[in-house]
């Protein structure tokens, strides 16, 4: 096995090309010292934002201006210190960024309880009287629509000076589970000792050989187990805290209160989780395909993870991953193959792992930058799919910010997975498509299924167990860590089916989750990949002015509600036929890979 390499003996064309962000640490600290000097002048705004249009607008505009150098210089700092964290001046360089990007947020506490002061007439009288404000139309509708749920500037201090401690359950639970918690040690397929982690059970729980998955599921699940009180009361607390915002800020729920931002109706949240329950057949179906894939007299969860198809040695360059995708996204014409193009060409992209590299992989750019990816290219199909998945987000950046000015070139979260996952799925099918090899297709269709299983069930189950919990605790009802485990339990038992076995441990599970802290969080997953099904199904079908229709979604940025620029693109997440369609997906690949099974 060959080391890793010293992030200086990468070569540099395989390195992203931050030289169009700061030519030197020289030009940045330039920057920084600017910006630490301008961000001390919000507060001559101070009692100026109900003068006139104008003033509204310089404050606007001043508070843009903050925002865009600090992420420019945000972008230089953070994406040279996880290049190489043995490195500390990139450390020190991040730390010193976010230490004035702090003391500006509490500089400018001052902004949103004056302006929300003022009565919404009197900016449209703004409007009329200097029409440049109308620049900020969308974003001051956004800011007003929480005017409802804003409390007096003393109570909004009080409660920001509370925000340390009511995030507490989260800080502490991250520490808790990444320094704390052991597990018993298991015997590998070779049958040596190896201390079993939260990072690498993913491994051990997807092995072929059936006795080290059952050691690594009893292992890891009854290791929570003896901390089921601790972190039950943790998140108890968080929910407690939550439940209590929202009910000072006269929210219905802490869901409402979640949803609020993206404009999102509760019903759409409901109808995610009622669609799939509704449809959990298909689930068990895929599940009944592992029992007999397996050869199994009876399926066990601890079985759930474990591949259909046997790993396929095979490797790929990264110019041939390079080339995949090349083929797969010229569906979507010149201008987009044309952008991809450009992100190989001036280096956007740092590929290979090296000593100090952060893991893993991302997309992060701002307005005035490239929309820079972070991979650790190893030559797996999976990574083709990564590097794919990755300049999903970052296309939707670039059309973004290409297309709006800059309050409006931040897309939401809620629609951040659905271009990463419409390229994703389109590899998907190109590989299966341009294939000869049983044995490769059937490992592409695991991959799909697995997909669909972890996302679409998986994390609705998660969103139904999140909607139990809140509601309780709204209730007044206590959650004891036995109410916890039991309602966990008969979902895995309701989502699972009778025909698999539904063992003890797993009553555990949602303890090793943290997207709980999120606060509504999990659901998204399920939409962003629901929605880009249909999007695919639309463009594979060859539907009128479905990939113009897409096009069209990804340059709206932030301009729209999440649920109004998904409609542009043709998906009406308030529906139940997207989640179908979804579902229907999986349905189908289930069969395809029967099908293939079946000629063998």
């Amino acid at each position: 096995m060959s080391e890793t390499k010293l992030r200086s003996e990468i070569d540099e064309k395989y390195k992203w090309d931050l030289t169009p962000i700061y030519s030197s640490d020289v030009e940045f600290y330039k920057d920084l010292d600017k910006l630490s000097k301008e961000v001390k002048k919000i507060t001559g705004y101070k009692g100026t934002l109900s003068k006139s249009g104008k003033s509204l607008f310089d404050a606007l505009k001043f508070d843009e201006e903050i925002d865009k150098l600090s992420n420019h210089l945000y972008m230089y700092a953070h994406l040279n210190k996880d290049s190489d964290t043995t490195n500390n001046k990139y450390r020190e360089m991040y730390d010193k960024l976010i230490n004035i990007m702090n003391e500006y947020d509490e500089l400018i506490s001052f902004f949103l309880p004056e302006l929300l002061k003022m009565d919404y007439s009197l900016i449209e009288k703004f409007y009329s009287e200097y029409e440049p404000l109308k620049e900020y139309k969308f974003i001051l509708e956004i800011i007003y629509r929480k005017k409802d749920h804003m409390l007096t500037e003393q109570e909004e201090r009080i409660i920001s000076k509370f925000n340390k401690i009511s995030s507490l359950p989260e800080d502490v639970y991250d520490t808790f589970v990444s320094s704390d918690i052991t597990f018993d040690s298991i015997k590998d397929e070779n049958g040596n000792d190896v201390e079993l982690t939260d990072s690498n059970f993913s491994l051990y729980i997807r092995s072929k050989d059936r006795r080290v998955r059952e050691d690594a599921f009893k292992s890891l699940y009854n290791g929570y187990k003896k901390y089921k009180n601790t972190i039950s009361l943790l998140l108890a607390n968080d929910i407690g805290v939550n439940n209590t915002l929202s009910n000072l800020r006269n929210y219905s729920s802490s869901m409402e209160a979640a949803l609020f931002s993206d404009n999102v109706d509760i019903e759409v949240y409901n109808n995610l989780v009622n669609t799939v329950e509704d449809n959990l057949n298909v689930l068990y179906k895929y599940l009944d395909l592992k029992k007999k894939v397996l050869k199994l007299d009876d399926l066990h969860l601890y079985d759930v993870y474990t591949s259909l198809t046997d790993e396929i040695d095979k490797k790929y360059t990264f110019d041939e991953a390079k080339q995949l995708v090349l083929e797969t996204v010229k569906v979507f014409g010149d201008d987009y193959l044309n952008i991809i193009k450009k992100a190989f060409d001036e280096r956007w992209i740092d590929i290979y792992p090296n000593k100090g590299k952060v893991g893993g992989a991302y997309s992060s750019g701002s307005y005035t930058t490239n929309p820079y990816i972070l991979l650790n290219f190893q030559g797996q199909q999976t990574d083709i799919s990564t590097l794919i998945h990755e300049l999903g987000h970052s296309m939707h950046s670039y059309f973004s910010k290409e297309n709006n000015p800059y309050q409006y070139s931040h897309y939401k979260i809620f629609v951040a997975e659905v271009a990463s996952t419409v390229n994703e799925l389109l590899l998907s099918y190109y590989l299966y498509n341009n294939s000869s090899d049983d044995k490769e297709k059937l490992d592409i269709l695991n991959r799909r299924m697995e997909l669909f299983r972890t996302t679409i069930y998986r994390q609705t189950m998660f969103a139904s167990f999140e909607k139990k919990l809140y509601e309780m605790e709204q209730k007044g009802e206590i959650l004891t860590s036995d109410k916890m485990c039991d309602i966990y339990y008969e979902l895995n038992k309701k989502y699972f089916g009778k025909d698999v076995i539904i063992d003890e441990e797993i009553k555990y599970e949602w303890e090793k989750v943290p997207h709980f802290y999120y606060n509504f969080y999990v659901y998204k997953y399920a939409t962003g990949l629901s929605a880009a099904c249909d999007i695919v199904t639309r463009i594979m079908n060859k539907e009128e002015n479905a990939v113009e229709k897409y096009l069209e979604f990804l340059k709206t940025g932030g301009s729209m509600y999440p649920l109004d620029e998904l409609k542009i693109a043709g998906v009406d997440l308030t529906k139940k036929e997207v989640i179908e369609n979804a579902i229907k997906m999986f349905d189908d690949t289930i069969e395809e890979f029967n099908n293939i099974i079946n000629k063998h």
